[in-house]
Formats: structure tokens, C-alpha cells, sequence
């Protein structure tokens, strides 16, 4: 028996092992390239290689097809969002494209879903209107506990472009936060080396952002951040490592923090250029982080 599939849009140019796994069977990779390597895999008509880059519309011949699809691995089950909470969370929708969306990310609930999280954004939004026809790209994150703008692409060139605007660090972002205690208003920039642990092994991470602080009293700094590298909870460790950690924060912080129910870290804008076209994006805060900010940090 041969099956046949044709290469689409969003696959142009990825990987013959890559584009097999998320479109035909999740095989292990040396019995993938064992069946490319006795042409039970074909492109085109032609014997090719794992590393052969299929093109847009190539056509994918794959030989006793029926004998190898039950290696799939179990399908990872998915959160099934019911239709209020899809209208809910389109209300979210700051911007909706060809090419991506850009949201404001609520405080509370993950990008993905994970060990202790099931709920998560992208589930959810991938059974709505905004991505009929597609599906949604992770391009960069934030903390579950934090809110504010972020953007998902539509297809898998958009999604390349956004990581390597991150990578080169084109996209800008600027945060903002509520932290304990009054920070120097001569503070401009933080440098950290950032310790990571990954399965037993320290990897040290270099850190920088820009700080500028908007408000402040004995209590409470009212401040707004621009990372300029991109580490995992960069923010939240760097305030800490000042002695300034923001407030909500339950891990990153003083021993029972009980100021504010959500983190009150916000992305609060995002810009980038694309072919010569600037986009900036901002997302307001919430109610919860205003009325802090109005009740403990008077102007």
C-alpha cells in the first residue's frame, strides 16, 4: 500500500524527517531514516535523503504506510475550551492578521499546557475564528503568573521570521511593575549572571535590562523595564536580586507575599519592523494592577 501527501505552505523548505513527524507519524528517528534510507519513503518519485528540504506541493510517497502508522505515540490529549470561553478570550484580540494575532494575555493562566497546568492559551484559541485555516505558533512567552502583550504567528514562516527577530533582538519589549520598596531613581540598567539548573548541571546566564522608575514611596516603586536579553523569569529574578521583588511574585520574593492576588508584571508594549513596515503594539493593564498603583503609589 502507498500513501500519498503533498507538502503545504507552512512546511516549505522544513526538514524530510521534521515535516514526516508532525504530518505522517511521530516515529523514532532511527527507524525513520531507516525507512528513507530502503526507499520506503520517496519524494517526488525519487530516492532522497533525511536532511532533504521538501519544497512547496512535492509529493510524499510513503511504501506500507498501514504497517507503520500504529508506531504514532500517544496523542497528547488537548484542553477542549466550551464556546463562552472562546468568545471570553477573544475579547483579548488587540490585533488579527494574515500572518498573526497579538493578544492581551490575561495573569493566571499558561501560554501551554504543561505538568500542573491543562488550561492554557493556546488551545483555546486555536478552536476560535482567529485561526480557521491555521494553527497557532508559539513565538515567544510569557510566565503564566504574568500579563500583558504577546504574539502568535499563523504559519510557520511567520513564526521563523518572529524567532529570529527575537534571536537578533529587533522585537522590543517594555514591561511594567509594582515592586517592593523604593528603588534609586538613578537605577537605569541591571546586570545579572543568571543561575540556571538543567538535569543537575549550572548554566550561568548573562542578564540585561533598563529601569526607570515612574513612581515611588517608603512601600512601593511603580516602574517600567526593557529586557535586552531574554532569560527565563529575567525580570523577576533580577528585582529580587536588588531587593526589589515585584509584588504578587510567590516565588521571587519575600516569605508570605500577600499584596495582590495576581503578579503585577505586565508587558505592556511590543515593537518590531517587517519589510520596512513598524508595528507597535500596547496592551493595557488590568483593574487589579491600576487600583494598586492609584491606592499605594500616590503621584
Amino acid at each position: 500500500m502507498i500513501s500519498k501527501f503533498v507538502v503545504k505552505r507552512d512546511y516549505h523548505n522544513a526538514r524530510l524527517d521534521r515535516w514526516f513527524k508532525h504530518n505522517v507519524s511521530d516515529l523514532p528517528q532511527s527507524f525513520l531514516e531507516k525507512l528513507i534510507r530502503k526507499n520506503k519513503i520517496k519524494v517526488n518519485k525519487k530516492k532522497t535523503k533525511t536532511k532533504y528540504r521538501v519544497q512547496l506541493n512535492d509529493i510524499i510517497e510513503v511504501f506500507n504506510f498501514d504497517k507503520i502508522k500504529h508506531k504514532n505515540k500517544t496523542e497528547i490529549k488537548k484542553y477542549a475550551p466550551s464556546e463562552k470561553e472562546k468568545k471570553i478570550y477573544g475579547n483579548f484580540i488587540i490585533e488579527n492578521n494574515d500572518n498573526f494575532v497579538v493578544i492581551n494575555k490575561p495573569a493566571g493562566i499558561p501560554v501551554q499546557s504543561g505538568t500542573k497546568s491543562f488550561k492554557n492559551i493556546i488551545d483555546i484559541l486555536k478552536n476560535t475564528e482567529y485561526f480557521y485555516n491555521s494553527k497557532p505558533y508559539i513565538v515567544h512567552r510569557l510566565d503564566k503568573e504574568t500579563s500583558g502583550v504577546m504574539i502568535i504567528a499563523k504559519n510557520r514562516e511567520y513564526a521563523q521570521l518572529f524567532t529570529s527577530l527575537f534571536r537578533i533582538r529587533k522585537m522590543h519589549k517594555i514591561y511594567i511593575a509594582v515592586t517592593h520598596g523604593s528603588i534609586n531613581s538613578k537605577l537605569q540598567i541591571m546586570k545579572d549572571d543568571l543561575v540556571l539548573y538543567e538535569k543537575n548541571r549550572k548554566i550561568i546566564q548573562k542578564a540585561i535590562s533598563y529601569i526607570k522608575v515612574l513612581k515611588s514611596n517608603n512601600k512601593f516603586s511603580f516602574v517600567e523595564l526593557k529586557p535586552i536579553t531574554g532569560r527565563k523569569h529575567q525580570l523577576r529574578k533580577q528585582l529580587f536580586n536588588i531587593g526589589h521583588p515585584v509584588v504578587g511574585d510567590k516565588k521571587y520574593s519575600f516569605k508570605n507575599e500577600k499584596n495582590a492576588k495576581n503578579l503585577l508584571l505586565h508587558a505592556y508594549k511590543i515593537k518590531f519592523m517587517i519589510n520596512k513596515i513598524k508595528y507597535n503594539f500596547k496592551a493595557d493593564y488590568g483593574l487589579q494592577f491600576e487600583n494598586f498603583v492609584k491606592k499605594n503609589i500616590k503621584s
